[in-house]
């Protein structure tokens, strides 16, 4: 990992290269993922199986596109007891904290005469995404599916990836403590396609959600017109500010932890004190060669990665504002006393003993999270992701008389004389 100072200018270049590092799609990436959208759309189930093929080494024709609610119920004995557990407990604690995000409908009567109000509606089916196969995600089937249970959401389907046929009990026993019915063995752009337009065997849906790579990220931006999106999602980052009183040893395995996700992912530490940025990146360079990914830590802390010296915590909080991270770690004496100061971050992790990994995986709170500085207007994902509002109105006689003038007026004002007779009738 570099180390700049915001005493010299660079600094600013480094940051922004990092936070640029995926804006551009690369052609053969946007050539291939428009290719399979078209080809799902027209051939369905067809295409849907010779993409499977070819990029997963797996024929769902010969042996089925679906794994059954009896195969996921079956995958709960073959799993640890210790890990289904533990997923288990990290469900209840999602439920609780997502519990908390329902809207409610709500009518108000006006002294007008009129009354107004919103209806809030669960979306009616709502497909997930999850990577699967050796990589498989058991906390991010949890994460996207009880929400839209929590929301209310009429039918979920989850769409997963099998590789050379490997399902993953983990996952299962997940899918069986979420409640999930069946899992489609479909992957990468050629899912988000036959999820946007649906085959005969895979259901259209309201929405897609859940993470997968630049194909995946890419193909979901490209259907947005025809389907709703959680987000653009791209590769996992990391920002730490740490002072003093953090441990070096535990600031770089935080960064480690976010920089092993991808060769793209970003792990930053801003810090006032460069005794501590020292020996945090000599640490960081250090576990990195006895850790399994160690070339995919290579590539992120190389390429993506850097550390930053500070004047004082004030500038580190505005670069951190600058960076809108995804993960925002306040390794700081009294964290919640800045908790005030952080205006763009995804999740934000307080003291020096609350590591971004616990949010991953059982604090509650949901791990999709904005990346790619979006976190300057994006939210994490949430039972608000899967619900829509309408407006609800309704006026009398009087209040049309009272209000209709004023409309009448805006009307013509905007050169709309159908928007102002339509009043007028009324009024009449």
């Amino acid at each position: 990992m570099e180390i700049l100072s915001t005493g010299r200018p660079e600094w600013r270049d480094a940051l922004g290269k990092i936070l640029d590092r995926m804006t551009a799609i690369p052609e053969e990436v946007d050539e291939t993922v428009r290719m399979i959208i078209r080809d799902v759309r027209v051939r369905g189930d067809a295409a849907l199986a010779e993409y499977t093929g070819r990029f997963d080494g797996f024929d769902p024709i010969a042996e089925g596109f679906v794994i059954s609610r009896e195969m996921i119920e079956q995958s709960a004995s073959r799993v640890d007891a210790d890990l289904r557990s533990a997923l288990a407990a990290a469900a209840s604690r999602i439920e609780a904290f997502h519990s908390r995000q329902k809207e409610r409908s709500w009518i108000a009567p006006e002294d007008s005469g009129m009354i107004l109000g919103q209806m809030v509606t669960p979306l009616s089916c709502v497909g997930v995404y999850v990577p699967g196969g050796r990589n498989a995600f058991p906390s991010t089937l949890l994460m996207n599916v009880i929400p839209a249970k929590i929301a209310g959401v009429g039918e979920i389907v989850v769409a997963s990836p099998t590789p050379g046929g490997m399902v993953s009990d983990a996952l299962l026993a997940a899918a069986h403590i979420a409640g999930v019915d069946r899992i489609f063995r479909i992957g990468g752009a050629q899912a988000v396609a036959a999820l946007t337009f649906g085959t005969a065997t895979v259901p259209k849906v309201d929405k897609i959600v859940g993470p997968g790579n630049i194909y995946v990220a890419h193909a979901k931006r490209l259907v947005q017109d025809r389907v709703g999106i959680d987000a653009f999602a791209g590769p996992s980052e990391i920002l730490v500010i740490a002072d003093s009183g953090a441990d070096p040893d535990i600031v770089a395995m935080d960064l480690l932890s976010q920089a092993e996700h991808d060769p793209t992912a970003s792990a930053i530490l801003v810090t006032p004190h460069e005794s501590l940025a020292r020996d945090v990146t000599a640490k960081v360079a250090a576990y990195a060669q006895t850790l399994p990914r160690r070339d995919v830590l290579e590539r992120s802390l190389n390429e993506h990665s850097l550390c930053i010296i500070t004047r004082d915590l004030e500038e580190a909080l505005a670069v951190a504002n600058t960076v809108a991270p995804e993960h925002l770690e306040l390794m700081v004496e009294n964290a919640f006393e800045h908790l005030g100061k952080v205006r763009n971050a995804g999740a934000v992790f307080l003291g020096y003993h609350t590591p971004e990994a616990i949010g991953d995986y059982i604090a509650g709170p949901n791990h999709t999270l904005p990346t790619g500085s979006t976190a300057r207007f994006s939210s994490p994902l949430g039972v608000y992701d899967f619900v829509k509002r309408s407006s609800i109105i309704y006026a009398t006689e009087p209040a049309v008389r009272e209000l209709g003038t004023l409309a009448v007026q805006i009307a013509r004002a905007e050169g709309l004389e159908a928007h102002a007779r339509s009043v007028e009738n009324r009024i009449r």
